[in-house]
């Protein structure tokens, strides 16, 4: 498979992404600069600017792009003939990524702040929970549309499925618990939380 090259401009965007990520995990939103980012990433501070205007939408991109490395996108989500292979792979693109030490470092460092910095969780959630809610709910609505489900509350029914994925690996992890003895369960859970889901709406 032949890996795309990027263009200057797309591998300093990356550089930086890749630095805001690291820096966002360790040290949170508030105590990262845009001048550590740029030092971590090796570019200048204007360059940092120059991709993203300010620190909420650096955060907000490296949210994003997280969600975009593991696949979870609306090209993900573009078949609707076909919603059994299509919510498998969601389901186990999305379970990588809430399962992540990232994503899951981000999400306890936006609880442990919220009363003080509040606009963070807000970020987060609008960039993360809220954009994968909103691109499963219209490919449900499609799939409704096709007769073999019925999905009466697409959003309803998308919240349903994501927590249902959630399992008990991620609720193990917010806990900072060890989660080694459900792995090797973890993707046949996933693969039946989806038949049982379709299974719930299909029209009969």
């Amino acid at each position: 498979m032949n890996v795309p090259v990027l263009n200057r401009s797309e591998q300093k965007r990356s550089q930086i992404l890749q630095a805001a990520k690291e820096l966002f995990c360790e040290q949170g939103f508030p105590n990262t600069s845009m001048d550590e980012v740029a030092k971590l990433a090796g570019v200048s501070k204007q360059t940092v600017y120059s991709h993203f205007g300010c620190k909420d939408d650096l955060f907000v991109a490296s949210i994003e792009s997280k969600c975009l490395v593991h696949g979870v996108n609306q090209d993900l989500l573009s078949d609707p003939s076909s919603p059994e292979a299509s919510l498998a792979l969601f389901a186990k693109h999305f379970g990588e990524v809430i399962t992540s030490p990232e994503a899951v470092t981000v999400f306890k460092a936006c609880v442990s702040q919220s009363d003080t910095h509040p606009e963070i969780s807000e970020l987060f959630y609008n960039a993360g929970p809220k954009h994968i809610l909103g691109l499963l709910a219209d490919y449900l609505s499609k799939v409704s549309a096709m007769g073999k489900y019925e999905f009466k509350q697409p959003h309803h029914c998308a919240v349903r499925l994501c927590l249902m994925v959630f399992g008990e690996v991620r609720m193990r992890l917010d806990l900072g618990l060890n989660v080694d003895d459900l792995q090797s369960e973890r993707n046949a859970y996933v693969q039946d939380t989806v038949e049982m889901f379709l299974k719930a709406y299909k029209v009969s």
